[in-house]
């Protein structure tokens, strides 16, 4: 069978998934959630010899540290896993909501409600417990999700898939309600974000050149989550001490995620105080530099190797490693248009005790989530309560920001009268 066949009949099987789906409760849902997370657990010697097969795979092919991290389960991270699942078979369930109702002049009582999206493709690199986190989502929401992970964790995703989709069928799940596409050719990406008769939505999670190769493919519709330039504004305002913590955390406890601070930038008037002290503690972590020339001149000369002149490209650069781009800045406000223009309109965050520039900055920043007095790394479906989350779209249609299962359902409307006519 062709690789355009072989993914046609898993689309197809996820219609007519998604439609049989319709007819379950939420206890029914809760039942196949719950039934997915017990498979993982007694598939957990499983997905860690498969696991050590990808491991060993990527080390031999020279992958970086911090693609290495993201690609690796252990007990603790399987645990995160299935206490995910769990997770969501306890959030609401929006499909059937009521948005909003009311009545008409005319006579027609009209309810606004939400809905499964329906056959939605989920497109992702490295990380395997994506492969969890998007099928119990997805499922929560009513709807079908077929998988599509990257060859690096081929065997932890097929394992894992393995037993999402034996625990959910045995509880009751629709036959091809989960789906994994293991096919390693790059033209089963294309064949799937091309099927328009059967898949209503893609979702990419990845590296920026994934997301741009689906986005020009693809003719279903795609909600994009690009790099993650995030930014950290230490103020004039600022203090000292939580603007240090903020960003040690946000630059270094994993450098390797999309919510990780990529550049910093530091009002003129307190550069000369707070930059030594900055970089002492960065540099402790084994941090690496990009300055301009006036964060530069604050530099120890005695570490010089860690440290290079910014370039331009350094101020749109996603490092995803322990490197950093820093520039002082005049004002909030050239902080605010250094963001706007550089950032990837993901995660920034302003450090300062005025009440004014902090408005200031959340209202003009225009990023899916902005900070004050926080760490970026906040930004994840789990600490914003949203349970396990697809992605974070950097998108303003149709979602923005940590997408839950409430971002996984859509609207229509419902319309009810006597018999009405439009005269």
């Amino acid at each position: 069978m062709s690789v355009q066949a072989e993914v046609y009949e898993i689309c197809k099987s996820a219609r007519s998934a998604s439609r049989a789906m319709m007819r379950l409760t939420t206890a029914d849902k809760n039942r196949v959630i719950e039934a997915m997370a017990v498979a993982l657990d007694e598939r957990r010697e499983d997905i860690k010899k498969a696991n050590a097969l990808d491991l060993a795979e990527a080390q031999a092919a020279g992958v970086k540290d911090s693609l290495i991290d993201r690609l690796m389960l252990d007990d603790k991270r399987i645990d995160a896993m299935i206490q995910g699942v769990r997770e969501v078979a306890a959030l609401s369930d929006p499909s059937g909501e009521v948005v909003k109702e009311y009545h008409t002049p005319s006579g027609l009582f009209i309810r606004k409600v939400r809905c499964p999206i329906g056959v939605i493709g989920i497109i992702y690199e490295s990380r395997p417990n994506v492969t969890a986190d998007a099928a119990v989502l997805c499922f929560k929401a009513g709807n079908a999700v077929i998988l599509k992970g990257g060859k690096e964790a081929k065997h932890s995703n097929l394992v894992i898939a393995e037993a999402l989709i034996a625990g959910g069928v045995k509880a009751g799940m629709p036959e091809g309600a989960v789906q994994l596409i293991s096919i390693t050719d790059r033209d089963a990406v294309r064949a799937l974000v091309q099927m328009t008769d059967f898949v209503d939505l893609v979702i990419p999670r990845g590296g920026e050149s994934l997301i741009r190769a689906v986005t020009e493919q693809a003719h279903v519709p795609v909600i994009k989550h690009y790099k993650g330039v995030c930014h950290l504004y230490v103020d004039r305002a600022a203090v000292d001490s939580v603007a240090l913590d903020i960003a040690e955390n946000a630059k270094c406890q994993r450098p390797g995620v999309c919510n990780a601070i990529e550049t910093l930038l530091v009002h003129s008037e307190i550069a000369a105080r707070f930059l030594p002290a900055l970089y002492s503690r960065l540099l402790a972590q084994g941090v690496q530099f990009r300055l301009d020339e006036e964060s530069m001149k604050h530099f120890p000369e005695g570490s010089r190797e860690k440290a290079q002149l910014a370039t331009e490209a350094d101020w749109y650069e996603e490092y995803l490693d322990l490197i950093i781009a820093v520039r002082v800045v005049p004002s909030v406000d050239v902080a605010i248009e250094h963001i706007n223009f550089y950032g990837s309109h993901h995660s920034d965050s302003i450090i300062s005790t005025d009440e004014d520039a902090v408005a200031k900055f959340l209202l003009e920043v225009d990023s899916a989530s902005v900070y004050a007095n926080t760490s970026t790394r906040f930004t994840d479906g789990g600490e914003f309560g949203l349970g396990a989350e697809i992605g974070i779209s950097t998108d303003k249609l149709h979602a923005r920001g940590p997408m839950g299962v409430e971002e996984l359902t859509t609207s229509k409307y419902v319309i009810i009268s006597d018999g009405l006519v439009r005269k």
